[in-house]
C-alpha cells in the first residue's frame, strides 16, 4: 500500500504534530457512554463536563504495581500519583507529590520533600509513612504473587525482591518525618527519578490496600487473576474510581483535589475492539477522543475533517524468539528469521507515515541509539543459505499473536503476523499460526515460560533513559525470550549506574550492538502512534510515554 497524499497532508496540516525533545482488542463494541445526566456525580462546585474516551480494550487490572498494560495505565493515571512526574515539554522529572528531592552518598539515597495536606480519596493522610508502605509492599511482593502477576514492574527496574535482597537496587525506606521520606539504594541508579514517573510506582493509600487485601488475587476479571483493590484502586490523584463493568470504566472529579480540577466531572472510557468500531463511534458523536488511530481509519478520519494527534515515537515494535526452544538457539536460525523479513513492506503497509525502520530496541532520541548497530537486512536468499547451513530440516515453530486488540505500537496485529508468516514461510521455515485473545492472557502466555517459538509484541517506554528499553527486555533471562548472555546481563548492570555522560552513553551503544548480533529479536519498526478526537475538544496532552492526565483536557464550552 503505497503512502497516500492524504496521509502526508493530515500529518502535516490536518493535525497537530507534536515534536518533544523526548525520544518519547475484533469483537463487538462496549456498552455506550452513560448520559450525561446519569453520569456526571461530580460535585455542583467542581467540574461538570463529561468525557467519553475510546480504549481499544478492557484493563488487565487497576492495581498499577501489578499490571503494565497501556489501557490499565490510562485509567490509574487519573486516580493515583507518585512521588515524581513528567514534564510535558521536556519529558523531564518533575514535582508531583513530592515537591522537591535531594541526591546523596554518590547516587545512593534520595530525600523526598512532600506535598503538604494531601489526602487520600478515602479520607486518609498523604505521608511519608504511607509512601514506605508502598515501597515496603514492592519490594516484599512474593514469589507466588509475582508468578500470577508478571505485568509487575518493580523487579525490572530494582533487580530484585526481598526474597534476593543482596541482588537488589532497593534498600529502604525511612521516614524521617511526616513530610520527609528517604529512599536509600544499595547502588547509584542514574535513572532512579525517570524511573519513579512509571504508573508503578504510584503511591495507593494504605487503608485502601489492606480493606481490599491488595496482594491476594483471588478475584477475577476476563479471566485475568485480581485483588479486590485491583478493582477498585483508591490514590491521591484528580479523579475517583466510580465503576467497572463489562467493557466501561467511569471515573468521577476528585473534590478534594490537591491540584487543578480541570473542567471534566466525569470520564467514561469505553472499550470498542475493532479500529472500525471506534472510528464510526467518533463519528456518530458517541466518543470525544480514541486511541489508537490505525492507518486503515486515518484517511476516513482526515477525510471528515477530524483531528489527529501524533505523539513522537516512543516505542518499539518486534518480532520475539524463545530460545528456550532448542531450533532457535542457533545464531544462523535467528539471523535467517531477520533476514527473511521485509521490513520496509510492513511498515508502508500496516503502520502510519513517517514510522522507521528499527534496527535495535533504543529509539533514536535516546542517548545511547547506535548508529552503527547491525542490521542484517532483507535478504531472502541468503535466509535461505543460513537455514541450510543451520541444518534446519523443517521443525514447526509455534507463532503466537494476539487477536482483539489494537496497540500503538501494533496496530493491527492479525495482518502484520499474516505477512511475517508469509514472508517467513517463503523461506522455508513451517510457521503453526497460534492466535490467542489479548484478554485471554495473551500477554502473559508470551512473556513466561511456554511453547511459543515466535511471538508478536512491542515495548512502550515509560521514562527517557536507554534502561526503560534495554533492561526490562535484556537485563537478564526472562520468559519471553529466554535469551542467557552474562555479558550484556553485566554490561546493562553496570550502565545503569554510570553517570550520564561520554561513558554512559557509549556502554549503552555497546550494549545495543552486542544485542543487534546476537538477534534474540528482531526490531522491525519505532511506530508513530495517533489518537482521534471530536470537534469538541480544544485541547489534548499528548506524550510519547503516554502521561495523560484529563484536568488538562480543554473542551469547548
Amino acid at each position: 500500500m503505497p503512502s497516500s497524499p492524504s496521509r502526508r497532508i493530515a500529518a502535516g496540516i490536518g493535525a497537530l504534530l507534536l515534536m518533544l525533545p523526548l525520544a518519547s482488542c475484533t469483537g463487538t463494541a462496549g456498552p455506550g457512554p452513560a448520559s450525561p445526566a446519569a453520569s456526571a456525580v461530580a460535585s455542583d462546585a467542581g467540574p461538570t463536563a463529561v468525557f467519553t474516551f475510546g480504549t481499544a480494550s478492557q484493563p488487565l487490572g487497576l492495581d498499577p504495581a501489578l499490571v503494565s498494560d497501556l489501557e490499565s495505565y490510562r485509567i490509574t493515571r487519573q486516580v493515583l500519583e507518585g512521588l515524581v512526574g513528567v514534564d510535558q515539554t521536556t519529558g523531564q522529572p518533575t514535582p508531583l507529590l513530592a515537591t522537591a528531592w535531594e541526591q546523596g552518598d554518590e547516587g545512593r539515597t534520595y530525600t523526598f520533600k512532600l506535598r503538604e495536606k494531601v489526602t487520600f480519596q478515602d479520607g486518609t493522610p498523604f505521608d511519608a509513612a504511607s509512601v514506605c508502605s508502598n515501597f515496603n509492599r514492592w519490594f516484599n511482593f512474593p514469589e507466588a504473587l509475582r508468578q500470577q502477576a508478571p505485568g509487575a514492574s518493580f523487579k525490572s527496574v530494582f533487580k530484585a525482591h526481598a526474597d534476593q535482597a543482596p541482588l537488589s537496587i532497593y534498600k529502604g525506606c525511612t521516614a524521617l518525618a511526616p513530610g520527609s521520606v528517604r529512599i536509600d539504594l544499595t547502588q547509584p541508579f542514574t535513572g532512579f527519578l525517570q524511573a519513579l514517573t512509571l504508573p508503578a510506582f504510584a503511591i495507593s493509600s494504605p487503608r485502601a490496600m489492606a480493606a481490599g487485601t491488595a496482594d491476594v488475587l483471588d478475584q477475577s476479571r476476563l479471566g485475568q487473576p485480581m485483588s479486590a483493590y485491583a478493582l477498585h484502586p483508591v490514590g491521591t490523584g484528580p479523579y475517583v474510581f466510580g465503576s467497572w463493568e463489562q467493557g466501561h470504566v467511569t471515573l468521577a472529579s476528585n473534590k478534594d483535589y490537591w491540584g487543578d480540577k480541570g473542567q471534566i466531572g466525569t470520564i467514561n472510557f469505553v472499550t470498542y475492539d475493532h479500529p472500525q468500531t471506534r472510528l464510526q463511534a467518533l463519528l456518530d458523536g458517541k466518543i470525544d477522543a480514541y486511541d489508537p488511530v490505525t492507518v486503515g481509519n486515518f484517511d476516513q478520519l482526515v477525510k471528515r475533517g477530524k483531528q489527529i494527534i501524533q505523539r513522537d515515537p516512543f516505542s518499539v515494535m518486534y518480532l520475539g524468539m524463545n530460545q528456550d526452544i532448542p531450533i532457535l538457539q542457533n545464531l544462523k536460525v535467528r539471523q535467517a528469521i531477520e533476514m527473511a523479513l521485509d521490513k520496509d513492506t510492513l511498515i508502508r503497509r500496516f503502520f502510519i507515515d513517517n514510522t522507521a525502520q528499527a534496527s535495535q530496541f533504543v529509539p533514536p532520541k535516546l542517548s545511547g541509539f547506535n548508529n552503527t548497530a547491525a542490521a542484517l537486512g532483507h535478504n531472502p536468499d541468503k535466509a535461505k543459505q543460513l537455514l541450510a547451513e543451520a541444518g534446519y530440516k523443517g521443525e514447526e515453530l509455534k507463532f503466537y499473536y494476539p487477536l482483539n486488540v489494537t496497540r500503538p505500537y501494533l496496530p493491527t496485529p492479525e495482518k502484520v503476523y499474516a505477512e511475517i508468516s508469509r514472508q517467513l514461510t517463503a523461506v522455508g521455515l513451517n510457521i503453526k499460526p497460534v492466535p490467542v485473545d489479548w484478554s485471554d492472557g495473551y500477554l502473559q502466555k508470551v512473556t513466561s515460560p511456554g511453547d511459543h517459538a515466535l511471538h508478536l509484541l512491542g515495548w512502550n517506554g515509560s521514562y527517557s533513559d536507554p534502561d526503560n528499553f534495554v533492561g526490562p527486555l535484556f537485563g537478564e533471562k526472562t520468559g519471553e525470550f529466554g535469551y542467557q548472555d552474562p555479558q550484556v546481563f553485566s554490561k546493562i548492570a553496570r550502565a545503569r549506574g554510570l553517570p550520564e555522560g561520554k561513558d554512559r552513553t557509549e556502554q549503552y551503544q555497546t550494549i545495543n550492538a552486542q544485542i543487534a548480533a546476537t538477534v534474540p529479536a528482531v526490531p522491525i519498526a519505532f511506530p508513530i502512534s495517533a489518537l482521534a478526537l471530536s470537534d469538541r475538544v480544544l485541547k489534548y496532552p499528548a506524550s510519547p510515554v503516554l502521561n495523560e492526565v484529563f484536568t488538562k483536557v480543554e473542551l469547548k464550552p
